[in-house]
């Protein structure tokens, strides 16, 4: 594990730690032979048995304590706590806290074409147009019926007619992304990756599979709760890659297509950002998460897509996070 790694800051007064500092001169050391084979087989003993008989705490107390990555055995840090120790050295940093072992939300910057997380369970296989929800947007329904029945923006139906015709093979999903190795190097919160922040994570925020950017996965029930309640007044900022160069009378089909009250449409904002003769970068603010919307308005201005990508989320921008990579949502960051 590398230097950045293992930087740790002290925990928080809330309870939430972002890390802990490596003293290795202060470390709490002891050592203990088992020739008598430990639990079973002449294996050793469970790493947790150890700690909890060093420590003097129970099973529990120890397990958490080694997943906190507080415990090194021959100088590694191990969280597994059924690993076996035989003549092992094993130490407890003696800054070793149970308050440091708060919930943790990872956000990540999808590459495009791979399923959110979402979508996971819900959509194992995907056609041709499902990797691609920027085509035709308005293909399968009208113009004037941007809307399902709920009077929210439709997912595509293109798209599900040709999936059903041709099955493509299973797409990956971003949580495959959710390691250790791809960790951000821009990660400012201080905290260090532990194999407990890759468990029981939850995903609630959709995005186009084909679309990149920002996406959430969480454990702690608070956030959940939080996306999932507020979704509707939660803005989420895209950016829009469209080809050639785009003058702002060009999105008045946009804007009006969004002060139509017949339209249904979510509350959005559009500009353009940047224009160049090859392509032009379009924002658009929405309140609320509309698969399909970039595309359904794009089309209503004659202009295709060829990229999108999500760099906000309420409050929380993406930052300098590269594709593929995640970091830790900082304890001051709220959505």
């Amino acid at each position: 594990m590398s230097a950045a790694l293992s930087k740790r800051s002290a925990p928080s007064a809330g309870g939430k730690a972002s890390g802990h500092s490596e003293r290795p001169d202060k470390l709490f050391n002891r050592t203990q032979a088992s020739t008598s084979g430990g639990d079973n087989f002449g294996e050793g003993e469970r790493l947790s048995k150890r700690v909890a008989q060093m420590l003097g705490c129970s099973r529990r107390e120890a397990e958490q304590t080694i997943e906190g990555g507080w415990v090194r055995v021959d100088g590694q840090v191990v969280e597994i706590p059924q690993q076996r120790v035989l003549m092992q050295t094993v130490t407890v940093d003696p800054d070793a806290s149970l308050m440091a072992l708060g919930e943790v939300t990872l956000i990540l910057h999808k590459p495009p074409n791979l399923l959110d997380g979402v979508q996971d369970a819900a959509r194992p296989e995907a056609g041709p147009m499902d990797s691609n929800p920027h085509a035709g947007a308005a293909h399968g329904r009208r113009q004037s019926d941007p809307t399902g029945s709920s009077g929210q923006p439709r997912q595509n139906d293109s798209h599900v007619g040709r999936a059903r015709q041709t099955r493509a093979p299973a797409l990956g999903s971003a949580r495959d992304l959710l390691l250790a190795a791809k960790h951000s190097p821009h990660d400012l919160s201080g905290q260090r990756p532990l194999l407990r922040h890759f468990k029981q994570l939850q995903a609630s925020v959709p995005l186009e599979t084909a679309a990149s950017g920002l996406v959430v996965f969480t454990q702690d029930w608070r956030v959940q709760r939080k996306l999932q309640e507020d979704m509707a007044q939660m803005e989420h900022e895209l950016m829009v890659e469209v080809r050639g160069e785009v003058q702002a009378d060009a999105l008045m089909p946009i804007e009006r297509a969004l002060r139509d009250p017949r339209q249904r449409l979510p509350v959005a904002k559009i500009s353009i950002s940047s224009a160049s003769e090859a392509r032009s970068i379009l924002r658009l603010a929405v309140k609320g998460a509309h698969p399909g919307l970039a595309a359904y308005l794009c089309e209503l201005a004659g202009l295709e897509i060829q990229a999108l990508r999500r760099i906000r989320l309420g409050r929380v921008s993406l930052g300098d996070v590269a594709p593929g990579q995640w970091r830790y949502l900082a304890e001051y960051e709220r959505f």
